[in-house]
């Protein structure tokens, strides 16, 4: 069995020595563990870095296109890469390394298909008071909309075995956590959860540079992606919020009509009844057209699964491809050497060496 662990990365070339430092490269029950890093269009030297450091592959974005983006290049590149499970950390050391044996445990335990390490929010210290309220209470709300019991749901530091790894479609560009949890749990995924240890913080978050801008993102990305699984209940449910508050100033009105005998003095209260109602209607529609909608979005997702079991049988190198310290025998399919979209490097474009890859991903 093959394991990958993949880092995301963006102008990590001064942390990433130390977390490549405390990467396993054996861990019990796999035959093979190897390291993939994702440059997310870095401008220091990150991916000299990691060459030097020992990378086995390389995906490069030619520019920033995010987190999100990043986690789903990987992903894609470790499953054409023949990966069997995918653990997935982050850049600045943040995870203790040494915990990825318990983190795939359950994986290989055939417990689970999906795990998310806890880091045990109320424990850590370089979180505040109301630090960790806000994750407690952005994990309790990603629990109720994703049906998982996931208690750190923010947590970047995951296992996948193959097929989980298979299913997954990352749309939002902010983060990955949050939507894939919710994306499990709606396709029924196996997800479990362990307690990991963490490492102090080497820099300041750059996901969260401020509380109020990190809490909007993931209210607005948690409603974005369970509207997509559930739009009836959601826009139902509004549509509920707001008919109850139009017959609350309908009743309003008919109080002072019928009981008082004089409702001339609350025709206001009649016309704002009228346009709550028809905002509920409105609402409503929109949920039946968000269900139908919905329905072929999952039926997208099912062809992309389809697509991608396809361009596995097939062998369809990685897109974004570039060697690591040493040649892997892949096609480069970065830059000026690169093919189509397909991922198919162009012909002839095989690296003979490291410092032969770094010049064909340059161009020159």
């Amino acid at each position: 069995m093959k394991l990958i662990i993949q880092i995301p990365c963006k102008d990590e070339q001064d942390h990433l020595p130390v977390a490549l430092a405390e990467l396993p490269r054996e861990v019990p029950g796999f035959d093979t563990v190897e390291w993939l890093v994702i440059d997310d269009g870095s401008l220091d030297a990150t991916i000299e870095v990691a060459r030097a450091h020992g990378v086995d592959h390389v995906v490069r974005l030619s520019n920033n296109k995010g987190l999100a983006a990043a986690f789903q290049a990987g992903l894609d590149a470790s499953l054409k890469l023949g990966a069997d499970v995918v653990v997935n950390t982050d850049a600045d050391n943040q995870y203790n390394a040494a915990d990825i044996p318990k983190l795939v445990a359950p994986i290989l335990d055939g417990r689970a298909d999906m795990v998310v390490g806890d880091r045990e929010i109320t424990h850590l210290e370089h979180f505040s008071p109301l630090k960790k309220g806000l994750q407690r209470l952005g994990s309790w709300v990603v629990r109720q909309a994703s049906s998982t019991k996931v208690p750190d749901t923010t947590s970047g530091f995951r296992a996948y075995n193959r097929e989980a790894a298979i299913q997954m479609l990352v749309i939002s560009r902010f983060t990955y956590t949050l939507e894939t949890i919710i994306q499990a749990g709606k396709l029924l995924v196996a997800v479990e959860d362990v307690p990991i240890r963490t490492n102090a913080p080497s820099r300041p978050s750059r996901l969260a540079p401020s509380m109020g801008g990190y809490v909007r993102r993931n209210a607005t990305a948690v409603f974005r992606i369970y509207s997509q699984y559930e739009p009836l209940k959601v826009f139902m449910s509004a549509a509920l919020v707001v008919g109850l508050a139009a017959l609350v100033v309908w009743g309003r009105f008919a109080y002072a009509y019928v009981i008082e005998g004089n409702g001339k003095g609350h025709v206001q209260s009649l016309i704002l009844g009228a346009v709550l109602f028809n905002a509920a209607m409105l609402l409503a529609a929109l949920g039946v057209v968000g269900d139908l909608l919905s329905a072929q979005r999952l039926m997208g997702q099912r062809i992309f699964e389809r697509v991608r079991r396809i361009e596995l049988e097939l062998g369809v190198a990685p897109s974004h491809y570039e060697p690591g310290a040493r040649d892997t025998g892949v096609p480069v399919t970065t830059g000026a050497g690169s093919g189509r979209a397909t991922g198919q490097a162009a012909e002839g474009t095989r690296p003979q060496s490291t410092e032969g890859g770094e010049r064909q991903a340059l161009g020159v």
